[in-house]
């Protein structure tokens, strides 16, 4: 049974950092495509970030610069470092693996993580 178990969501202020972890069972994750998606409130799901199992990652552009995805394979579990927070970055952080589309229509899903940036 695959489970993936996002944390490390909360309250942060402008500015500010966070990290999100995924850790995954039930799959032979280092072959999977890792992924982070979000979804604010009244807008669809989007990509904020990839990381294939080999080759370069991807990034939607209003975080590059400011986020940074990375996986460890002996963990079974990949990151997402937040930094220079914004307000705009507030939404429902979920994990997914195995879609190498990047389109959030295939493979599987975590239960989500909130993220509130405010002051």
């Amino acid at each position: 049974q695959v489970q993936l178990v996002e944390s490390g969501g909360g309250l942060a202020q402008p500015g500010g950092s966070l990290r999100l972890s995924c850790s995954a069972s039930g799959v032979t994750f280092r072959y999977l495509d890792m992924a982070w998606y979000r979804q604010a409130p009244g807008k669809q799901r989007e990509l904020v970030a990839g990381i294939p199992s080999r080759g370069v990652t991807v990034y939607v552009e209003s975080v590059k610069d400011r986020f940074t995805i990375s996986r460890d394979n002996a963990k079974n579990t990949v990151y997402l470092q937040m930094t220079s927070l914004k307000p705009e970055d507030t939404a429902v952080y979920y994990c997914n693996a195995g879609d190498s589309t990047w389109s959030g229509k295939y493979g599987y899903w975590g239960q989500g993580t909130q993220v509130t940036v405010s002051s």
